[in-house]
């Protein structure tokens, strides 16, 4: 176990203090549905900077200047109880209360010892995220943002957590390229533009939304967790081309336009569900997270901020997955990608209210069994995030949400390769290590 020490823990304001006529961010029912899980993290790793650089300091100055452009990082949940129908409804207040700063040292800890020959993420690697643990319906109290910046032998770890009912990954990683620029350059410069907000976009639902308080309890109760582990497969931009190939040609359609990351996804769906221990009748779920800002009418600015995404699901049977192949799988995501509509994500919202559930995930859960759960995306430019001394060297997940099923995309070091960080329980991971078919398409990093 390494030994992660902390030197500061600061609280990071806006660098205008006025925050006098901030919007109140209103919260969709996508955004409410996310009130019971973790705050999502993800950190990049660099190499050492120059301490003569003073870096920590120009950090926390340049974290300012982008929380100023950033503002709702910078804010609190707000919540109003509803005495007269036993209600609560929730918003964004963005009153520059600050994002969290932890500047920490992990001196035992080299970049070898984080960057695992086969690819296994060691444990310890939990102590270099912030915000473990809290979710985002304690964002009443906690910053919606936390930043850990540690320090080890030969290299330095900065990594976020953020309340995934404000933003989405579009908006936090246009967040980060915006701070380290900040960072690089010393001064805001051209960056100074405002963001534009997602606003309230769907007609017919008034806000705010108010949800049964009973809905808003988390009930501890005893969990069997699965025993999971990470581990980080990483695909070749030959071999995600030898994929592509290979779903035309079982497809039959040489025209087929298929993404790197529905060969990726469907290749990971049918290697995990192969080893879930689950009959051939019991059905098998890819859940994508999508971003809609395109899809819907009218189509919102595609850099907006804010969270505006859905969670798509593919259904197969195991039987069906595993007697029909590779492309079969791929065009079944493909399809569903596709078929999506503006109607589908207004209909889903208007049942949401009408009947409001919200899940409460957890370690151990069912859905780990039968589902594999794609967020991230190789789309975001996480390796032209450079401070000052140069671009990262690797992208990793924290361990927020980890529950076994859970993939996140990163796109690779290399142009056109995807890195797969994915939580395993033990037996699926052993059983996947030893499949040659696995390992004949990822390479272990």
């Amino acid at each position: 176990m390494a030994d992660v020490t902390v030197v500061s823990s600061s609280i990071i304001q806006p660098e205008n203090s006025n925050q006098l006529g901030r919007e109140k961010i209103h919260l969709t029912p996508f955004d409410l549905n996310l009130l019971h899980i973790d705050y999502t993290q993800r950190g990049l790793l660099f190499s050492k900077p120059d301490q003569d650089t003073r870096f920590i300091s120009r950090l926390k100055t340049s974290l300012s200047a982008a929380l100023d452009v950033y503002f709702p990082f910078a804010g609190r949940l707000g919540k109003v109880d509803h005495q007269e129908d036993k209600t609560v409804s929730f918003h964004i207040n963005c009153n520059g209360s600050g994002a969290s700063f932890i500047h920490a040292t992990a001196d035992s800890v080299s970049v070898y010892d984080l960057l695992q020959p086969d690819g296994s993420v060691p444990a310890f690697f939990n102590l270099f995220f912030p915000m473990n643990g809290v979710k985002n319906i304690s964002g009443i109290s906690q910053p919606l943002l936390g930043l850990q910046v540690t320090e080890i032998k030969d290299g330095v770890f900065i990594s976020f957590g953020y309340n995934h009912m404000v933003a989405d990954g579009v908006s936090i990683w246009n967040f980060f390229r915006t701070w380290s620029k900040i960072c690089k350059n010393g001064q805001r410069g051209n960056l100074d533009h405002p963001i534009v907000l997602k606003g309230w976009f769907l007609d017919g639902i008034d806000f705010p939304i108010r949800i049964p308080v009973s809905e808003t309890e988390i009930k501890t109760t005893s969990s069997g967790e699965t025993l999971t582990k990470e581990r980080v497969f990483h695909f070749t931009k030959e071999i995600i081309s030898d994929l592509k190939a290979k779903v035309n040609g079982e497809s039959g359609l040489s025209d087929l336009k298929v993404s790197s990351l529905q060969v990726v996804s469907a290749h990971m769906w049918r290697s995990m569900i192969r080893h879930s221990g689950l009959n051939r009748e019991e059905e098998a779920r890819c859940i994508i997270a999508l971003d809609l800002r395109q899809r819907l009418h009218p189509p919102l600015d595609k850099e907006c901020f804010g969270h505006v995404i859905y969670n798509a699901f593919a259904k197969a049977t195991v039987g069906e997955l595993q007697d029909h192949g590779l492309g079969w799988a791929a065009l079944k995501i493909g399809n569903m990608l596709r078929s999506l509509t503006n109607e589908d994500y207004r209909t889903c919202a208007e049942d949401w209210v009408r009947n409001v559930k919200i899940p409460k995930y957890g370690g151990g859960s069912r859905i780990a069994g039968d589902t594999i759960i794609v967020s991230g995306s190789p789309r975001f430019e996480v390796y032209d995030n450079d401070f000052g001394w140069g671009r990262p060297i690797a992208a990793r997940a924290g361990p927020g949400n980890s529950i076994s099923g859970r993939l996140v995309l990163f796109r690779g070091i290399e142009d056109g390769s995807i890195d797969v960080h994915a939580t395993l329980s033990s037996d699926v991971l052993a059983n996947l290590l030893a499949d040659t078919e696995v390992l004949e398409n990822v390479t272990i990093t």
